[in-house]
């Protein structure tokens, strides 16, 4: 028999064996729980036994890094050199300004500027824009004219532009759709002409030309100012001063004979009351005045017949009551003479009726008033169309008021107009012999509210509306 192989066991080797013994059923345990997830995930994966999995989405394929997009290249900033002189290059970031304001541009003016070129005093630069050299400068041309007439540009304001050019004489901008107020120009020394008619400008009379008092030309027309007048206005030593088709209201200011100006038109606003009877200090200036289409009222001041160098005197359209002042009798420069439709009666004066013969009287418009007789004098002048008495309370004459009209009238009280009789002057035909002149054969010029306004003269020019955008 072989021998019997015994085996002999440490104490500690025992306690390991049986200690290992012990973690079989744990380790049993993880491996089946292995398993199992193991088969869950297959599953999942499409891996044995269940539903198949739904359909994969198409997976997009990875975008291209986006390349960026091309940014403007910025313009290089103008220079000094790059201009005329240093005045030009400081007026270019003054128009540039103004240029990025501008809403509306139809006529495509603004294209123009640009480049370094400002002055387009031979048609190849800034369309508006002609330079000049200022008194206090030498061989440095600037902007010293601005010219906006009919670009029909739109702008919500003219300030900081108008005002920051230093050198600028004057600034023309009929015919736009500019608004705002007229900017603070005092400190322009050499400007002397504003002409914003026809724009958008609203507010009360615009002060801030007040104190241009050599200011040579002033056109407010055409806009919404609507205020009183101020008497300042009288003292700008302006040659033209137009305030028509505005809505200025109130009576004109009592100071009017102060203005120097040749040329001036009240026409369509509001006024009321008297002519100021100052007008007669205006006698050796004013050439035409409308105060045409107002609410005008009281007797006309004999003061008018001092206006010696007087070519146009239009008062019609208004309020105005009582007879026609004898002193009308010395407007011989007067061409134009339109007291149409007002509430003015009597007799229509003989002193006034000779100016188409002994004077330059070539329209005498006197329609819808309520004259009730003619002097011998004006009878040849209805005849030859230098006349108009139409609507009026003539008996013997065609196409007069209706005869209730005329009885109406003469029921309400009279008028008593001081002065009325006074003829300041030495009539022109006084010791001479009655000879007929051109002008006591001339065809009557339209005038008044009668017929077209005549055209041929500066004041009935400013009438004229031109049309905007």
């Amino acid at each position: 028999m072989g021998r019997r192989r015994s085996f002999c066991f440490s104490p500690m080797q025992l306690f390991l064996f049986f200690s290992g013994l012990l973690l079989i059923p744990t380790l049993s345990s993880i491996s089946s729980r292995s398993d199992r997830e193991a088969l869950e995930i297959g599953i999942g994966i499409g891996i044995g036994g269940g539903p198949p999995p739904p359909e994969a989405q198409p997976r997009m394929p990875p975008s291209s890094p986006q390349r960026p997009r091309p940014q403007p290249q910025p313009q290089p900033q103008p220079r000094p050199c790059d201009f005329e002189n240093i005045l030009q290059y400081r007026a270019y970031f003054v128009i540039q300004r103004f240029k990025r304001t501008i809403t509306c541009d139809p006529m495509n003016k603004t294209n123009t500027w640009r480049g370094f070129k400002l002055c387009n005093n031979d048609g190849d630069g800034y369309q508006g824009f002609y330079c000049e050299t200022p008194p206090n400068r030498k061989n440095m041309r600037t902007i010293a004219s601005v010219d906006f007439n009919g670009f029909k540009l739109g702008a919500p304001t003219v300030s900081r532009f108008v005002d920051q050019l230093p050198d600028l004489a004057l600034f023309h901008a009929n015919s736009n759709n500019l608004g705002g107020t007229v900017p603070f120009l005092r400190t322009l020394p050499f400007f002397y002409e504003l002409d914003i008619s026809n724009n958008d400008f609203s507010g009360g009379f615009p002060v801030n030309v007040l104190p241009l008092v050599n200011l040579s030309f002033l056109d407010l027309r055409y806009n919404s100012f609507a205020s009183t007048l101020p008497p300042s206005v009288f003292l700008i030593q302006t040659q033209v001063l137009f305030l028509n088709n505005n809505k200025f209201y109130q009576q004109i200011p009592a100071n009017l004979g102060s203005t120097p100006a040749a040329y001036i038109t009240f026409a369509y606003n509001d006024f009321t009351g008297p002519i100021p009877s100052s007008i007669g200090k205006a006698c050796e200036t004013l050439i035409e005045i409308l105060f045409l289409g107002n609410r005008l009222s009281g007797c006309l001041p004999y003061e008018v017949g001092l206006l010696k160098k007087a070519t146009v005197f239009d008062a019609g359209s208004n309020q105005l009551t009582g007879p026609i002042p004898l002193s009308f009798g010395c407007l011989v420069k007067v061409e134009q003479l339109n007291l149409a439709g007002n509430q003015l009666c009597g007799e229509v004066p003989d002193v006034v009726c000779r100016l188409a013969k002994y004077g330059n009287l070539v329209n005498l418009s006197l329609s819808d008033n309520y004259f009730t007789s003619v002097a011998p004098s004006c009878i040849s002048l209805i005849h030859s169309n230098v006349l108009d008495v139409r609507k009026n309370c003539i008996p013997w004459l065609p196409h007069q008021r209706s005869p209730e009209e005329c009885a109406w009238f003469l029921k309400l009280p009279r008028v008593f107009c001081p002065n009325a009789q006074i003829i300041p002057c030495h009539l022109p035909w006084e010791g001479r012999d009655e000879l007929d002149s051109s002008a006591s054969s001339s065809p009557a010029v339209d005038g008044g509210r009668d017929k077209s306004p005549a055209s041929g003269y500066t004041t009935y020019k400013a009438l004229h509306h031109h049309d905007k955008p």
